[in-house]
């Protein structure tokens, strides 16, 4: 009988002290709460936001939208937060175990501030596109980003704050760190520097057009801190490094204002000089009158004889559509071949091409005859021949 009240002894100790000093039944109250805050927060996302988003979609304007958007995953985890205060505060912990706990639901009270922030930049950086008609689109989603990182960076110093963990140390050391890293990661500062250049510059935008001499031709679709994603004309993607992008000369061709046409055309020597005049005059009155090219002194138009050339008079036309559209552009150039071709067989005469004239003086008197062979008959037949000619001189 001793025995087993001696046993219940140990029982009623461990359930009383079970998990450092703690009561089991406490902690197992503990538990049910943290339980019934998830509970709660279903039921919070299911009625209360799910209200909220109700109301802000009648609204006219998408911010409230955004901002309802970005603040549900930090709303849901309030009641996450109050149920672990509650349950700490039940345990009713001492010493360095309520020191623990405090820190704990400071760390999740910060977590969840700086959550907030952190998610509010997106749906608030329509205040800073107002800073667009400074920095270009990209830079300020570089700026957002900058942001986005600050916010994580103070939020963990805050939290290891909390821990009795100092910061200052620790970015002392990362400074040290950092010069070693840097000595061996020097390509990845000169393309990241390069990057913020190329966007202080305002060289080129998403959606544009450019060409890198040597390097790639296409369309921009992202800018990065170290490289930049171009999208060539076959789709295929290229990453180009920032670095590429400051050092060798970039064509934006989305920023044209118009579009050139630069051509040599031949026509043949027998072109006389009323015929030229003609066709230069009409090719230049074509250009002049059509809506489709731009004018003087919007731009340099020449329609000029320009050069006799090995086989045809060149005359150069150089003139600028007022559309940069490469399709438009195209079929613009494809009507005015056509006038070209129409205006030059009008004029009586024809487009030259490629050739060479040889000119002998005197042929030589005397040729020697060419040399024929005589040919060679079949085998077989050969044969018949001789047995026929044998048979001949029998008779």
């Amino acid at each position: 009988m001793e025995q087993l009240q001696h046993f219940w002894a140990l029982v009623v100790d461990v359930w009383q002290n079970g998990f450092l000093g703690v009561d089991i039944s406490e902690i197992l109250v503990a538990i049910a709460i943290i339980l019934v805050a998830l509970m709660v927060r279903r039921l919070f996302t299911r009625f209360v936001i799910a209200n909220i988003k109700a109301s802000t979609r009648r609204s006219k304007t998408d911010v409230d939208d955004r901002i309802v958007g970005a603040l549900e995953g930090p709303l849901r985890f309030v009641p996450v937060v109050i149920g672990v205060f509650i349950a700490t505060e039940y345990l009713s912990l001492e010493g360095t175990l309520a020191v623990a706990a405090e820190n704990l639901t400071r760390s999740l009270i910060a977590f969840t501030i700086f959550w907030t922030f952190y998610r509010l930049v997106d749906p608030f950086s329509f205040v800073l596109r107002r800073l667009e008609k400074v920095f270009s689109h990209e830079m300020i989603d570089w700026l957002k980003k900058a942001i986005k990182v600050a916010f994580v960076f103070i939020g963990a110093a805050t939290i290891l704050e909390m821990w009795g963990i100092q910061v200052a140390p620790i970015l002392a050391g990362l400074g040290l760190l950092g010069v070693a890293v840097a000595l061996g990661a020097q390509d990845l500062f000169k393309n990241l520097i390069a990057g913020i250049l190329v966007l202080a510059e305002k060289r080129f935008n998403r959606g544009d057009w450019i060409r890198v001499d040597g390097v790639v031709e296409g369309t921009v679709e992202e800018i990065g801190f170290r490289s930049t994603l171009v999208r060539r004309f076959d789709k295929a993607p290229v990453h180009v490094p920032n670095s590429k992008l400051s050092d060798n000369a970039v064509t934006n061709f989305s920023k044209m204002t118009h579009r050139r046409i630069y051509w040599k055309i031949g026509v043949e020597y027998r072109t006389s000089v009323d015929q030229l005049r003609r066709i230069r005059d009409e090719i230049e009155a074509y250009v002049l009158g059509s809506d489709d090219f731009a004018k003087p002194p919007a731009v340099s138009t020449f329609v000029r004889i320009d050069a006799f050339n090995d086989s045809s008079i060149d005359i150069m036309l150089y003139c600028f559509t007022n559309t940069t559209n490469w399709g438009e552009w195209l079929a613009i150039k494809e009507e005015l071949a056509y006038r070209i071709k129409a205006i030059v067989e009008g004029a009586g005469t024809g487009f030259a091409f490629p050739s060479q004239s040889l000119y002998v003086e005197t042929l030589p008197s005397e040729v020697p005859e060419a040399f024929v062979p005589p040919s060679r008959k079949p085998a077989k037949a050969a044969a018949k021949a001789g047995v026929g000619a044998k048979a001949a001189a029998a008779d």
